[in-house]
């Protein structure tokens, strides 16, 4: 009988160094599982701004760039016209061509000056 008793009182020391060392594996456990968690949520937030920083970053590229593409045309339209009208006045006899070299530089100077 001594030897059922021992038998089981060593039985249950190892059933509660077991139940010991489970509790304190399943806490080291929910610790990492929490860490991984995190961390894994920290990178997707970075993710998530880096991404959006680089759409707002490459909108504001093609802004820029179709802003200074307008500029352009807008400036090589009026360039033009202000050539036609230049053209039609010489042809009229309105202006007389000598007249004109002083227009085309205040021209270039203020299509220098809107770039």
């Amino acid at each position: 009988m001594d030897a059922l008793k021992k038998g089981f009182s060593i039985a249950k020391e190892g059933v509660v160094a077991a139940a010991e060392k489970t509790k304190a594996g399943v806490e080291e456990a929910a610790a990492k599982t929490k860490e991984g968690v995190m961390y894994v949520g920290n990178k997707t937030k970075e993710g998530v701004v880096s991404g959006v920083n680089t759409v707002a970053q490459r909108t504001t590229d093609q802004a820029n760039t179709a802003a200074d593409a307008t500029v352009t045309g807008a400036n090589e339209i009026a360039q033009q016209t202000v050539e036609g009208v230049e053209n039609a006045a010489v042809a009229s006899g309105l202006v007389n061509t000598a007249d004109l070299s002083h227009t085309e530089g205040a021209v270039e100077q203020a299509a220098e000056a809107g770039q």
